[in-house]
């Protein structure tokens, strides 16, 4: 856990660092931001990131990935068998040049964390208040236990600009692409058409109200559900029954979104193409309501839950100048406690690594 602490403290610290050493400017669709993070210390802080998460030899079903690259040969036949290319190809372009699993670890977390990260630069407001929460709000921890969903969302994630400027094809294509990764990303196609609107209008209410409907009709509509994510990766767990996430991690996940509702007249002065942030970050919403009956709805958040790390970085800004900085030390407080109780209390996680071994 030493080493996990060590990471949150140096990627805030140099993220922070990017942010305060720069002075340029970065166009965000019709905006100008202040702040464009120095290159150097961004580059270090993601680098800390990728070096932590690839060089780990634990935590979730990472023991699963290793054991499945070390003991099979990958070729063609075995990967079209299978199903979701994407990621067969990718081992078998590793296993080209080694059959050590640590270098596929690896290799998936500098994916996964410089699209991530390439895309805070660019929309992020705050850029060490996004990468902190990344950590300390549990989405770091699970792009390590879920690594190839999580390298499917940080493939979607990297189409932002597509989807704020309305470029649908583009968009599509990274959709598609991030499919051939965990074919649950197929489900991003359609939600191009709603993200695409205002925020907090009918279509807002009409989102809460079928995240209501959903866990009080939980029994009745799950055997639809699971019905139509039968031939995907999920459709084997409509037989699983354990339980639904903690109203903790939900009330995190909406924290953001709750921020931006009460500012967002400011919100859209400030960041013009927010509304499309914001409806990302309510369906985020609505599956981690679903979530509190099935875990497995939390699996399909993740792919927006990264959009929350672009609004918590904006939200901060609509409050007056006076009140800015203390809002932000409450956010960074309270997502700190949060970072206690789930690395800590509740998981009690365990960091290990062959290669980083300070707190050994």
């Amino acid at each position: 856990m030493g080493v996990l602490w060590l990471n949150l403290a140096t990627v805030f610290s140099l993220s922070l660092s990017a942010r305060y050493f720069s002075n340029t400017r970065i166009e965000i669709g019709d905006l100008a931001t202040p702040v464009k993070p120095n290159k150097f210390f961004a580059f270090v802080a993601f680098l800390t990131l990728a070096l932590v998460s690839g060089l780990r030899s634990n935590i979730g079903d990472t023991y699963v990935y290793r054991n499945i690259f070390e003991t099979n040969t990958f070729t063609w036949e075995m990967i079209l068998e299978e199903g979701e290319i994407g990621f067969g190809l990718l081992q078998i372009l590793i296993q080209r040049f080694t059959d050590d699993s640590q270098v596929l670890l690896f290799t998936v977390s500098l994916l996964t964390l410089s699209l991530i990260v390439i895309v805070l630069y660019q929309y992020s407001r705050l850029f060490e208040l996004s990468l902190f929460v990344f950590i300390a709000s549990g989405m770091y921890l699970v792009s390590m236990n879920g690594m190839r969903q999580y390298l499917s969302a940080a493939i979607i994630f990297a189409g932002t600009k597509y989807l704020i400027e309305g470029k649908f094809l583009k968009y599509s294509a990274l959709v598609l692409i991030a499919s051939t990764i965990h074919q649950s990303a197929i489900v991003l196609l359609p939600v191009y058409f709603i993200v695409r609107r205002e925020a907090w209008n009918k279509n807002t209410l009409f989102i809460i109200f079928i995240g209501v409907i959903g866990v009080g009709a939980y029994n009745q509509l799950s055997e639809i559900f699971f019905n139509v994510i039968s031939d995907t990766d999920y459709g084997a767990y409509s037989d699983f029954n354990e339980g639904g996430a903690n109203v903790i991690r939900v009330a995190v996940s909406a924290a953001p979104l709750v921020l931006a509702y009460f500012g967002r007249e400011r919100l859209r002065e400030i960041f013009p193409k927010s509304d499309y942030i914001v409806n990302m970050s309510m369906l985020c919403i609505l599956f981690m309501l679903l979530s509190t009956q099935s875990w497995i709805f939390a699996r399909f958040a993740i792919y927006f839950d990264l959009f929350n790390l672009i609004l918590i970085s904006w939200v901060v800004k609509v409050f007056q100048p006076k009140d800015q900085t203390f809002v932000y030390y409450v956010i960074v407080t309270l997502y700190l406690m949060y970072f206690i109780y789930e690395y800590i209390i509740t998981l009690n996680i365990q960091y290990k690594s062959n290669y980083i071994n300070l707190f050994n």
